[in-house]
């Protein structure tokens, strides 16, 4: 993971209302996927590496938004405005003593916030003074004359836009300060633009969906997904040997199209099949030349992406290892260590068990090896 620039701040609106969204409280501040909506990106932010975070709540919305946000690290509250411009504009007052380099912009009713897409903002603004992530159009669109249509829009030239939006800090700053008419803007975007600010273009993410309505917040996720996962693969001579993300002198090695690493291979699955999303074949295809010889390490890393997407994280895993040779246990400690590191947990969620077939089967002539893992995954 590529660590943003130092010196990189961000702002966080969250002075809303929320009333479409149809909770009891400000959507901001509602739970989604077991914790308060803001608290996600907040989060991620500080998992990046930005600090300070400020966060622009309404007036009188200290107390709910310290409980929202306690623990997190970096955040600071400031009271905003009447409009969503106003606020960002005191937000980036608040940040002159800290005077940093760079600022992310970022709305708290989209609360996924990946990692990716705040690596695309910093390395554009490396040419640019502002940058923002788009998707593009994929529905036919048509201007409105009341119920009926008007002209068709050109979809090519239309983007739509998310946040956080990236902008060197000095210069959004001043763009706020000199703004001219009503503080009406949509986004900060529009607000470097009217400064003359020349606004780069990056990849969005649809996980970076904004909350609006009330069926945004109507799906209940189970507070605990549990997967399994069964993996075979062929022990054959000049082959490496791969297990638990390791590699073992042995004098034979396991064979596949990747690097056969059985033992990810059933993990993956494991995780996969938690939250829904297939097997480890239908997103890395054995008729896929890109993946011959590829590192398990990068399948297992996928599918804790998924389940991070999804809303969960990994809560343990059990894995067991079928074969007479080699000896596991020698190795096991260096495999939980290593499959802690690729889940993104503690070692101690992680279980690493051997046995044998009592020489019965293909595992018992030493013709492979199988493995078979459980993962429990819980809400992020």
């Amino acid at each position: 993971m590529t660590a943003p620039p130092p010196r990189t701040a961000a702002v966080i609106v969250a002075a809303g209302q929320g009333l479409r969204a149809g909770q009891s409280l400000p959507k901001q501040f509602a739970l989604w996927r077991g914790k308060p909506v803001v608290r996600h990106s907040a989060e991620a932010l500080a998992a990046a590496g930005v600090t300070p975070i400020i966060v622009a709540i309404s007036p009188g919305g200290d107390e709910i938004a310290a409980v929202a946000l306690q623990g997190v690290a970096g955040v600071r509250l400031v009271t905003g405005g009447a409009t969503r411009q106003e606020s960002v504009r005191l937000a980036l007052e608040a940040l002159v003593t800290d005077a940093p380099e760079r600022v992310l912009i970022h709305d708290a009713a989209r609360p996924v916030l990946p990692i990716a897409v705040i690596e695309r903002l910093s390395f554009a603004l490396g040419s640019a003074s502002a940058a923002i992530p788009v998707l593009p159009v994929v529905d036919s669109l048509a201007h409105a004359r009341g119920d009926t249509m008007g002209a068709p829009a050109p979809r090519e030239q239309l983007r739509r836009v998310q946040t956080p939006q990236a902008f060197h800090y000095d210069a959004i700053l001043a763009a706020h300060r000199t703004w001219d008419g009503p503080a009406t803007a949509g986004d900060d975007a529009q607000v470097a633009q009217a400064a003359g600010m020349t606004v780069a273009l990056v990849d969005g993410d649809e996980a970076l969906h904004k909350l609006t309505f009330a069926e945004d917040f109507a799906a209940t996720l189970a507070p605990v997904r549990v997967g399994t996962g069964y993996d075979v693969h062929r022990l054959a001579d000049e082959e490496e040997l791969w297990l638990g993300g390791i590699k073992i002198d042995h004098p034979r090695g396991l064979a596949g199209h990747s690097d056969a690493d059985v033992a990810i291979h059933a993990l993956v699955d494991a995780v996969l099949g938690a939250i829904g999303a297939g097997d480890i074949g239908s997103h890395f295809p054995p008729s896929d030349a890109q993946w011959r010889g590829a590192s398990s390490d990068r399948f297992l890393r996928h599918a804790v992406k998924l389940a991070g997407e999804a809303g969960y994280r990994i809560g343990n895993v059990d894995l067991t290892i079928i074969c007479e040779a080699p000896r596991i246990g020698p190795h096991r400690c260096a495999m939980r260590a290593r499959l802690a590191e690729l889940l993104g947990t503690d070692i101690s969620a992680v279980s690493v068990k051997a046995t044998t077939t009592e020489r019965l089967g293909f595992t018992g002539r030493c013709e492979g090896i199988a493995a078979q893992a459980v993962a429990t995954l819980l809400l992020a």
